[in-house]
């Protein structure tokens, strides 16, 4: 199973945010573990750069970012990408559909988000860690709790 992993969710890892860490790490985890095949939109590591600028030095976050960049597949940000997303009027957010573009050309089967509402127009599920985790049991990818 592939699966594109938006924003938000490797925040919650890199500046440990609770309550949503637990979840994130194990995210991280499965797909460390090959059992899931996690991707990353490369916009992302420019978001992250800029949200998590406070939080640590900048050799800091170049390493974490560069860990990431090892960890996941990336996928790039192209013209004809960028002129899909600017041209679908069903996002009210353009990152969003910046990564539903990317999910698409990878051939993502989810989108893993903690904002499954803004993701209500992409053709690729989005399912929020939680519902991520219940699908990996019902396909026995994950042992049950």
């Amino acid at each position: 199973m592939r699966i594109l992993i938006d924003t938000n969710i490797l925040i919650d890892v890199v500046a440990r945010r609770e309550p949503f860490f637990t979840d994130a790490v194990t995210i991280f985890e499965l797909c460390q573990q090959n059992k899931v095949e996690g991707c990353i939109a490369a916009h992302s590591v420019v978001n992250m750069t800029y949200i998590l600028r406070k939080n640590f030095t900048l050799d800091e976050l170049r390493e974490i970012l560069l860990r990431l960049c090892k960890i996941f597949t990336v996928e790039a940000i192209d013209l004809s990408k960028l002129i899909a997303a600017l041209s679908n009027r069903d996002f009210s957010d353009f990152e969003d559909c910046l990564q539903t573009q990317c999910a698409l050309n990878l051939r993502a089967d989810y989108i893993v988000t903690r904002n499954v509402k803004d993701f209500a127009a992409s053709e690729i599920p989005a399912v929020t860690p939680e519902q991520f985790f219940k699908l990996l049991e019902e396909q026995e990818c994950l042992p049950t709790s």
